[in-house]
């Protein structure tokens, strides 16, 4: 399956996606390409490899959350993990970022945030258990 048709066959599951996403830095493929330093057609192989999903927003563009990233510029391993995780257990992309963005008091904060810190392990163990 691609990403592009398991991102638009469940466009509309989510329509609270924009408001968790409206705070965010997110960037175009060609912007990923640049901060990996990666040409665009290998930006391509990593979102279809699924090491990271992207949002369509309404104009119906990829976007990528910056969040994504680590201190170090690349693709946070942790993310990409949970992503699988979640994937594998019959998750949107839509879905996935909804669950990453949206605040849960008990980590306490956001799955995402808790990707980049002590948390990390938590969370991907929370995805783990969500396919039971």
């Amino acid at each position: 399956m691609s990403v592009t048709n398991s991102a638009n066959s469940h466009e509309n599951s989510h329509p609270e996606l924009p408001q968790l996403l409206a705070g965010e830095e997110l960037l175009t493929l060609k912007e990923v390409a640049e901060k990996l330093d990666l040409p665009i057609t290998r930006v391509f192989d990593l979102l279809n490899a699924r090491k990271f999903i992207a949002w369509r927003d309404p104009e119906g563009n990829r976007r990528v959350p910056a969040a994504f990233f680590n201190t170090k510029g690349a693709i946070s391993k942790y993310v990409s993990g949970v992503i699988t995780v979640l994937s594998d257990n019959g998750w949107s992309d839509n879905e996935i970022l909804a669950h990453l963005f949206t605040e849960d008091d008990s980590l306490p904060g956001r799955p995402i945030d808790g990707l980049h810190g002590h948390l990390a392990r938590e969370v991907i163990r929370r995805a783990q258990a969500s396919a039971f």
